[in-house]
């Protein structure tokens, strides 16, 4: 079952690394969704739409075709994806008995490709130096528009950087969800900045319910290599970026976003990923400012985007001493 305000994702208050007395931080625990991370709420809604406007379709043989030799006709979906998104897709289309290809850059861990191939996604590796690329020569959005254009009966591209419905599963769960967990009172929402989705959807509903609420992006240096982030720079891939309903966006050493992993592993059990790591330094960072927060403290949550288990590669390459 996915999440929603009924059935959210958990909450966990940081205890030990709490950056501010009196001032309460949580973490949502993302990678608590069905397929292990915050892209499952986008995946579900892109794909509740294709299939109300009848734009995909079972093959023939009522399973997803297994790449150019297995193809049993059908039309299922295309997707440049950093991983997590094309993670989630592969999974509910295969359930659905849908096709799936993901284009991936180089850079994304070996882990996730291992998983889009596990979940039943042809995969196809691109050079890019983000992830994904902006161009849209070579690069892998670029050559997902190509299949679609060139093989439409066979792929929809669902488009998680154009597509609103991305946007809107945050505006529907991720929103109502913190506000009822917190019973209201919530003053700062940590996230970072990738489709920009999940920034925008719930910063929409948050900021109907209380229009005080700080919604504070993070995002790594630039050149950095944290799979699925963006710098600034970087967003004109993102249609959906809307940055009147970001307060503020701090920028963090991309280093620190996989020491901030590690010290949730060891200061507080939470196994999250480099993502959630950059932003809980982010976060840190905001809340140890002495203005911030009211006198009598704050509430702030911070997504936790998913968790470090499929980052293992990327966590060695960046700690060497993790070798042991």
């Amino acid at each position: 079952m996915l999440p929603d305000e009924a059935n959210p994702s958990p909450m966990v208050r940081i205890n030990r690394l709490s950056p501010r007395p009196g001032f309460d931080l949580y973490a949502k625990l993302e990678w608590m969704n069905p397929f292990g991370s915050v892209k499952d709420r986008a995946a579900w809604a892109m794909l509740r739409d294709l299939e109300a406007a009848g734009k995909v379709s079972v093959g023939t043989t009522g399973e997803p075709g297994g790449g150019d030799d297995g193809w049993h006709g059908g039309r299922g979906m295309v997707e440049p994806t950093s991983g997590n998104t094309g993670i989630s897709l592969a999974a509910m289309a295969s359930l659905r008995g849908y096709g799936m290809r993901a284009i991936v850059p180089d850079r994304v861990p070996e882990e996730k490709k291992i998983m889009l191939r596990l979940a039943g996604a042809d995969v196809d590796v691109m050079n890019d130096q983000l992830c994904p690329s902006p161009g849209m020569g070579e690069g892998s959005i670029g050559m997902a528009k190509g299949y679609a254009r060139a093989q439409g009966d066979r792929y929809v591209m669902p488009n998680q950087y154009e597509n609103q419905a991305n946007a809107r599963a945050h505006e529907e769960t991720t929103g109502p969800e913190i506000w009822r967990q917190t019973r209201g009172s919530v003053t700062h929402v940590f996230v970072s900045l990738g489709t920009c989705g999940t920034a925008t959807g719930l910063a929409r509903y948050l900021r109907g319910k209380n229009s005080s609420i700080k919604i504070i992006a993070v995002q790594p240096t630039e050149g950095h290599d944290v799979p699925g982030l963006r710098n600034r720079s970087e967003l004109h891939v993102s249609k959906l970026f809307d940055e009147s309903l970001i307060d503020e966006i701090v920028e963090v050493d991309y280093q620190r976003a996989y020491t901030g992993a590690m010290r949730l592993c060891r200061g507080e059990g939470l196994f999250a990923g480099p993502s959630s790591g950059l932003i809980f330094e982010g976060a840190c960072d905001v809340l140890s400012r002495p203005e911030v927060g009211a006198p009598g403290g704050g509430v702030g949550v911070a997504i936790f985007c998913d968790s470090v288990f499929k980052y293992l590669s990327k966590m060695v390459e960046h700690l060497p001493e993790l070798r042991g």
